[in-house]
């Protein structure tokens, strides 16, 4: 059977943490528009080559309304960050989309970030601190990668960070796809909607200077401001998105880059290379998770394939940011690669609001690491590095590092 005519299992089975599955270059090759089943059993279609995905993602014809009675369940719970009730609180589209990036944005600019970077050094000085005083090997993500970005967004949001394991255990109940049933996922959505309530009607009484507080400030929709529940969704979004991703990248950008010792070395000779460096550990991720899924509502046409209307598509970035035709040597890691026009980030309407935060905490973390730990290595070979299974974000299960 050609890989035309296969229905492959989705996500693509992959026991390496850091290198992609073999089959990507293979579709992208000979079948760029491919059948896949998902977690839930139901079929989509899996794009892998780079104009596909852009174009895609920047299509207001391919939508986010996975609750469509037609789209296809990712999980068979249902629910979560992508196809619950609570996804389609924030609007899909149009102008109501971007005045809400609008309103939620002014917190992520470029501007704001480079403000944000003295104390993001600080955390990761006192979190390095720390690891070192409990003596190697370390887990680099439990004791840097995770807590960093929570400590960072918990305080943009004006929620308190001691919380941070109750929110790492709702997160992952709603980015499911295989680890919990679906009793455990409407208790822990049921848990963190009660929570976030409680900040919000606690932000209305004593306001702070702080992302949600801002929010109430300006009004509700007929004053230009956002509805309750936009507000409350809104802090649940960004608790999630602002700490999980990023908190799994840290520890993926460390393992790519101590893999190959060469890597290392030439940053620490020439550490101008951080920027350039984390947007190339972006580009070659190849364990960022399910990928963007999108529901079309129109009949279109994708690579010489027709799409009818209803079908659900999943978007690999990942697969596309090794597209060869696209990036020069794409399986090779360039730490001065520059362009670099990966889509780890989505693009258009869509792309994502806290790029800027991710990327200046990755060059943070980096920096810091370099000047503080430049004898950094991985404890145990990459090959039994573990990739964290069952949910709609990629990671590893632990980063054990010495120095």
């Amino acid at each position: 059977m050609s890989v035309n005519e296969q229905v492959l299992s989705y996500p693509i089975p992959n026991d390496a943490a850091l290198e992609p599955p073999a089959k990507w270059a293979e579709l992208r090759g000979e079948c760029p528009v491919a059948h896949v089943k998902l977690p839930s059993g139901d079929q989509a279609t899996l794009l892998t080559r780079y104009e596909d995905v852009k174009r895609v993602l920047a299509d207001p014809r391919f939508t986010r309304q996975l609750n469509a009675p037609d789209a296809a369940r990712l999980s068979a719970e249902g629910g979560g960050v992508f196809s619950g009730e609570m996804a389609q609180i924030i609007p899909d589209g149009g102008e109501e989309h971007q005045h809400w990036r609008r309103l939620v944005g002014k917190w992520f600019t470029a501007k704001r970030m480079t403000a944000l970077r003295p104390a993001m050094a600080q955390i990761a000085e006192r979190l390095i601190d720390d690891m070192v005083e409990r003596g190697r090997p370390g887990d680099l993500k439990a004791g840097l990668g995770f807590p960093l970005p929570v400590y960072v967004i918990c305080d943009m949001l004006g929620v308190p960070a001691a919380d941070r394991d109750q929110f790492s255990y709702w997160s992952d109940a709603m980015l499911n796809l295989t680890r919990y049933g679906q009793a455990e996922i409407e208790a822990a959505q049921s848990e963190f909607f009660q929570y976030m309530s409680g900040h919000v009607a606690a932000k209305r009484t004593e306001p702070g200077e702080d992302l949600l507080s801002e929010l109430i400030a300006a009004g509700g929709p007929e004053e230009g401001g956002l509805s309750d529940i936009q507000i409350l969704v809104t802090g649940m979004a960004l608790l999630i998105a602002g700490h999980e991703t990023t908190a799994n990248m840290i520890g993926k950008m460390v393992s790519m880059l101590l893999a190959d010792r060469s890597r290392w070395e030439r940053l620490l000779a020439d550490p101008s290379l951080v920027r350039t460096a984390v947007e190339e550990t972006l580009r070659l991720d190849a364990n960022s998770g399910f990928g963007l899924p999108r529901y079309l509502r129109e009949e279109t046409e994708v690579s010489g394939t027709i799409l009818p209307r209803g079908t659900t598509v999943v978007c690999s970035m990942a697969a596309a940011n090794r597209d060869e035709s696209v990036f020069e040597a794409a399986a090779e890691m360039d730490l001065s690669r520059s362009p670099n026009s990966h889509l780890s980030f989505g693009v258009g309407a869509h792309s994502c609001l806290g790029q800027a935060l991710a990327r200046t905490e990755l060059q943070v973390v980096l920096e810091v690491l370099l000047r503080r730990l430049p004898s950094l290595e991985l404890a145990v070979p990459v090959e039994k590095l573990e990739r964290v299974e069952g949910l709609a974000v990629g990671g590893l299960r632990t980063v054990p590092v010495s120095w």
